[in-house]
């Protein structure tokens, strides 16, 4: 959903602030009071739960444009961490007055619902992924997915762009061990369907890796209500 001029320069008047972070500066924690919500606006960042054992489960990667912290809205504590993969550059809200500033633009807290069920629906989509796709087509769908997202967000091609994610991330976000991944990535390239080289994702068959991923992204299309 793309904000007029005049809605851009109400969200802009409630920004606390630019930050500029570090891959070492997290943006929130498990357990942590909710009180803001960001926008990425450059580089990639990551949401994850960590187990008791010391694993961790990435729930989602987010990109330049993403919204960070939404569910905040939703409830008062934090049930992610939420940390820059690369260094990032975020812009600052709190979440009540982020809320104010909606309720005064409908259309603004239309894009804010958008996102907030826009990351749900990513959520049961990695979900049905764990659960039920194999290792070739989950990993699969999660290029497919990355590859969609980025196009949107202008920053590549849905079959061509930077990636900066190891194996142990995908690892972490496909429930999958870094050793499975490499063998999957390898299958795929050998199969002529993907290739992952030096931080860059080429998709060389994109049809049939959506076949084989059975790729829809209509999920990733989130309605507004006005």
């Amino acid at each position: 959903m793309a904000l007029t001029a005049a809605e851009i320069e109400t969200l802009a008047g409630v920004a606390q602030r630019k930050l500029m972070l570090s891959t070492d500066q997290g943006l929130s924690q498990q357990g942590q009071a909710n009180s803001a919500a960001f926008i990425l606006t450059r580089g990639w960042a990551f949401s994850y739960i960590l187990l008791h054992d010391g694993s961790r489960q990435i729930v989602d990667f987010r990109v330049a444009g993403d919204f960070l912290g939404l569910r905040g809205l939703l409830s008062p504590m934090s049930d992610l961490f939420i940390e820059p993969l690369t260094d990032v550059e975020v812009t600052e809200f709190q979440i009540g007055e982020l809320l104010g500033a909606g309720t005064k633009v409908p259309r603004l807290m239309s894009a804010i619902l958008a996102g907030i069920a826009r990351d749900q629906a990513i959520t049961v989509e990695h979900l049905v992924s764990i659960g039920r796709r194999g290792a070739p087509e989950r990993t699969a769908h999660f290029f497919l997915e990355l590859g969609a997202r980025l196009e949107e967000a202008g920053q590549g091609r849905k079959d061509n762009y930077a990636c900066p994610l190891t194996q142990y991330h995908m690892a972490d976000a496909l429930g999958l061990s870094a050793i499975h991944i490499n063998r999957v990535l390898r299958e795929l390239r050998e199969d002529g369907l993907l290739t992952f080289r030096k931080g860059e994702v080429f998709i060389d068959d994109y049809d049939q890796l959506s076949k084989l991923a059975g790729f829809d992204p209509g999920y990733l299309r989130a309605k507004t209500v006005f």
